[in-house]
């Protein structure tokens, strides 16, 4: 019986195929797998750069590429009767021997690529790959054919020039080698292209090589199997290298924290790992992500994943953690908690300011950064506390005022039986910490109410929230898996985990699959090298890169909000003409009021595309992103900063989440980002 393996690149071009032909080529998949006698057979291919390849007919005037290996066929990419057959005759495959991964690479590309580099070596004496000999680049995995073009190169920009045409396992050594970068340090750079390998690498196995590269094969056992890797999303199905390492591990004996930039798949790893956990079957998972939102659409790509494995999907809760917190202290009380609202909650801080010393922003700050970042419960406490963060400094007379201050707002919501999201966080933890007894379901006390706890978007929780999920899950092997990015962060939270008691091993992504190399090189500009906040040392950017290039942003000004309005307005009419599905393309602006006129318009012209404030394009992914009204004045937001004379860190660390909010917005784009502004652009633009 022959056996099938299905790449992503030929799942993706079946979902672009038109809806008779994909039902045609479904049920030949199917005849071929089950070996029907009216299934399509492998045709060779004449002129083509690997024996290996061989077309099926799927459908008229369509038809499939696969690799062969014995009864093994590999789908590579799917299309007309002249896209396969050129497909197939200008590509080759190959095993990666020193990690042993699929390789694809483009051999008419580079064949037609030789003469260029030919005559720019004839010009020049220098060689970019002068200092490695043959047998170094070969232990590293580079291909011996390519070893005649490699020296031929005399400049960086030449490797630069062939990127398109290399496998990412070639072009990620060999960049850090041009850049005057060691074999160590090449071979670290292959992390990104490969999984744990066990035993020997065979170079002439196909299917060993693909069970390695999972971002490039799935396997069908049956027409079942088939149909679904070829309905679902492919991030459901494919995980590339260092995400399927991390999701799929089977023991981590300490907390693990995976960072990543933009695009590099995080939240796809959380996904993956919570269902794992759940297929281990050793007891609840909690899956914890930015918002109840998100928490929705989280849960719903868990379904797509766990499909028909009812049992693994029941074991798995999605929630964001003000929703745990609510529920746990609902439980142990017998009645649902009161929150306050936000406007009664600004008033009160009104109040309680300490005359013109202390405002009501610093005391708030003082209250969530300080006392209940460190679950502070006494004056003495305090007055004996660390002020992370605070360039204001106090002495004793100040603490016990701003002390006292504070005091009276928890007074008020105390007496009116209201609480925040955050102390209602720090209430839960503390009940988890004394007895859970029958809290969540759990029958005997002191028991933990999940056994596996994964963290989406964990840049943006608040001390007391992570005491509430440490608190929430015994301390034993795969207990914490947390992803998160600081360059992300959306609140002004700064806390390295290991300070508040979460030793984690960390791990991190280093590519980014959803950005191009022209969104991401002008979004990190944007933001801004550095990050703080999950590790001790802050992040950055560098080593961070992308896998293809794309069209540029565009950034336009506008003489007046009309007039930008009406260039939205245009230019979201051109996109949906240019075929790109409404539900596709985002519009986003800093403020409420901007979000307004903008849907107002849009839907004047007929057009019903997502538009929604910088906060809600958290976590999701447009082919196609409108960024608007990024003007001075407007972002940063001045009601969003700390005045510098009350506090300049403050103010400082304000600036720095305004950075992140448009940072966020304008990488949820996968193809085209549009910028705009009316008057004087956002200082935050790069030049």
């Amino acid at each position: 019986m022959p056996r099938l393996a299905i790449s992503p690149r030929f799942a993706e071009g079946f979902h672009a195929l038109p809806e008779r032909i994909r039902q045609e080529a479904l049920v030949a998949l199917r005849r071929f797998l089950c070996n029907a006698p009216t299934a399509p057979y492998p045709e060779k291919v004449r002129g083509g750069r690997d024996a290996k390849i061989a077309t099926l007919r799927l459908a008229e005037g369509h038809r499939a590429v696969a690799v062969r290996q014995g009864d093994l066929h590999w789908l590579v990419a799917v299309g007309t009767d002249a896209e396969a057959w050129s497909f197939a005759r200008r590509h080759r495959f190959r095993v990666n021997p020193a990690i042993g991964v699929v390789e694809t690479w483009d051999a008419e590309g580079l064949e037609r690529i030789e003469p260029a580099l030919r005559r720019a070596a004839e010009a020049s004496d220098e060689r970019l790959f002068a200092g490695f000999c043959d047998t170094d680049l070969l232990a590293i995995g580079i291909d011996h054919r390519l070893l005649p073009l490699l020296r031929l190169m005399t400049a960086q920009y030449h490797l630069t020039a062939i990127e398109p045409l290399l496998p990412v396992s070639q072009y990620a050594p060999l960049a850090v080698l041009a850049e005057g970068g060691s074999l160590a340090a090449a071979w670290r750079a292959l992390d990104c292209c490969r999984t744990p390998v066990t035993g020997e690498i065979d170079p002439d196995d196909l299917a060993a090589a693909l069970r390695r590269t999972p971002g490039e094969a799935a396997f069908a056992a049956d027409p079942r199997d088939l149909e679904r890797i070829l309905t679902l999303p492919l991030w459901a199905t494919f995980l590339h290298p260092q995400q399927y390492t991390y999701a799929t591990w089977p023991r981590y004996d300490t907390p693990v924290l995976v960072t990543g930039g933009a695009g590099s798949g995080k939240s796809v790893t959380a996904l993956h790992r919570a269902a794992v956990l759940a297929r281990a079957g050793a007891g609840p998972v909690l899956l914890v992500t930015f918002s109840q939102g998100l928490a929705a659409e989280m849960s719903r790509r868990l379904d797509m994943i766990l499909g028909g494995d009812d049992a693994a999907r029941s074991r798995v809760e999605v929630m964001n953690v003000d929703r745990l917190a609510h529920r746990i202290v609902a439980e142990a009380e017998g009645r649902p908690p009161k929150v306050v609202g936000a406007a009664d909650y600004a008033g009160l801080w009104q109040e309680a300011r300490a005359g013109d010393r202390f405002g009501a922003a610093f005391l708030v700050r003082e209250w969530e950064q300080v006392i209940l970042a460190q679950d502070l419960r006494t004056l003495e406490e305090y007055q004996a506390a660390p002020r992370p963060g605070r360039s204001v400094p106090l002495d004793a007379d100040d603490r016990e005022l701003v002390w006292n201050a504070i005091q009276h707002v928890a007074g008020r919501l105390r007496d009116s039986g209201r609480r925040t999201l955050l102390q209602l966080a720090s209430d839960a933890a503390n009940l988890l910490g004394r007895a859970v007894g029958d809290l969540l379901g759990e029958e005997q006390p002191e028991r933990r109410p999940y056994r596996h706890i994964v963290v989406d978007e964990a840049q943006d929780l608040h001390p007391a929230q992570w005491r509430l999920l440490r608190a929430a899950v015994p301390e034993a092997p795969n207990d914490l898996f947390i992803v998160g990015d600081p360059h992300q962060r959306m609140f002004d939270t700064r806390i390295a985990l290991t300070d508040i008691g979460i030793p984690v091993r960390r791990f991190r992504l280093k590519l980014s699959y959803r950005l191009s190399h022209e969104v991401l090189s002008w979004s990190a500009r944007l933001r801004g090298g550095l990050a703080d906040g999950l590790v001790p040392s802050h992040a950055d950017l560098g080593g961070f890169r992308a896998l293809r290039h794309g069209p540029r942003p565009i950034v336009r000004g506008y003489v007046s909000p009309e007039a930008e309005i009406a260039g939205l307005v245009s230019l979201v009419a051109e996109w949906i003409d240019e075929g790109v599905p409404e539900d596709e393309i985002a519009v986003t602006a800093r403020t409420p009021q901007l979000v307004a006129t903008a849907r107002s318009a849009l839907r004047e012209a007929g057009i019903t595309v997502r538009v929604t404030v910088l906060h809600g394009m958290k976590g999701l992914e447009f082919r196609r992103v409108a960024v608007i009204g990024v003007a001075d004045g407007v972002i940063p937001a001045p009601d969003a900063l700390t005045p510098a004379e009350e506090d300049p860190v403050a103010r400082a660390h304000d600036m720095q989440r305004e950075r992140g909010l448009l940072y966020v917005a304008c990488t949820r784009a996968s193809e085209m980002l549009y910028v705009s502004y009316s008057g004087v652009p956002s200082p935050f633009l790069p030049l």
